[in-house]
C-alpha cells in the first residue's frame, strides 16, 4: 500500500496530496499538530482548503505559555476545531509524587517515562482507529530524522504515516508562514527552533543541530520522545533569526 499511496501523491501539491487522501482514508485520517512552524503550515493548507481531515494536538500539561497563545490564535484565524489530549491525571500524579516534579533531569529513563506519559500514551488514544497518520516531521530536523520518507508503514501504530513536508526547508517553512499570514509561536524569535514542553526545551546556539534545544542535558545522539522512531545522522545546520 506504501508504494500505491506514493505513486498515486507523486507530483501533487500538499492540498491534493491530503485531499486525496482524506477521500481515501475517509474518517480515518488525522493529524497530529504540536503548533511548530511546519505543523502550522500544515494546519493553514488543511484548515484553508476545508479538508476533512482530524486535527488533534497533545497538552502534556507543561507547555510554554507561547505555544497556548499559537494555539489560541490558531482557533482564531480558522475557526476550526483542534481536538486536546491530555495524559491520564493517575499516572502523572503518581509520577510526580514518587520522583518529584523534575524527575526528568535525573536520567534518560525518568525522562522516557515522562515522556511516555505525557506524549506516548495520549497519543496512542489519539491514533485509536486511525489508519492514516500526517506528521510535520522534516528531514533536516534532527541527526534521527533522514531515512523517513514522504508515506511510511508505522508498526509502532499499525498504520499508515504521511510526511508531506519531509524535504521542506526551513525558508519554504518560513514563506509559507509569511505569505499566508500563519499564527506562529513567538519563541521562534528567540533562538527557539524546536519547541516541546517548557523544562525540557532552550534556545538554540548558532552552529547547532535544529533540535539541540531538545533534553539538551542528554546525548547528542537520537533526541526522540518515543512518538517517532528513526536513525541515521543529517549535517548541522546554522540556525540564524528567523525574522518572522
Amino acid at each position: 500500500m506504501v508504494k500505491e499511496l506514493t505513486e498515486k501523491i507523486e507530483n501533487k501539491s500538499i492540498a491534493d496530496q491530503l485531499k486525496f487522501l482524506a477521500d481515501r482514508f475517509s474518517g480515518k485520517i488525522a493529524f497530529s499538530t504540536s503548533f511548530g512552524l511546519g505543523d502550522q503550515v500544515i494546519s493553514d493548507i488543511i484548515f484553508s482548503n476545508n479538508i476533512p481531515v482530524k486535527v488533534f494536538t497533545l497538552d502534556t500539561g507543561r507547555l510554554f505559555e507561547d505555544t497556548y497563545k499559537v494555539w489560541d490564535k490558531t482557533l482564531k484565524k480558522y475557526n476550526k476545531a483542534i481536538k486536546a489530549y491530555f495524559p491520564d491525571s493517575d499516572a502523572v500524579e503518581k509520577l510526580v509524587s514518587e520522583k518529584g516534579i523534575n524527575s526528568f533531569y535525573e536520567s534518560a529513563d525518568n525522562r522516557n517515562e515522562c515522556c511516555h506519559i505525557r506524549k506516548v500514551e495520549p497519543l496512542a488514544r489519539a491514533l485509536k482507529d486511525i489508519d492514516l497518520w500526517i506528521t510535520g516531521l522534516r528531514a533536516e530536523q534532527s541527526d534521527t530524522r533522514t531515512e523517513l520518507s514522504i508515506i511510511e508503514k508505522n508498526d509502532m501504530y499499525d498504520l499508515i504515516k504521511f510526511n508531506p513536508l519531509i524535504n521542506w526547508k526551513l525558508d519554504e517553512i518560513i514563506q509559507h508562514i509569511k505569505d499566508n499570514d500563519v499564527p506562529y509561536n513567538d519563541l521562534y524569535n528567540q533562538g527557539f527552533i524546536s519547541i516541546g514542553c517548557a523544562p525540557c526545551t532552550r534556545a538554540v546556539k548558532l552552529g547547532e543541530n535544529v533540535r539541540a534545544g531538545r533534553w539538551w542535558w542528554e546525548s547528542k545522539e537520537k533526541k526522540e520522545c518515543g512518538i517517532h522512531v528513526s536513525v541515521n545522522t543529517v549535517p548541522r545546520i546554522s540556525t540564524k533569526n528567523l525574522d518572522l
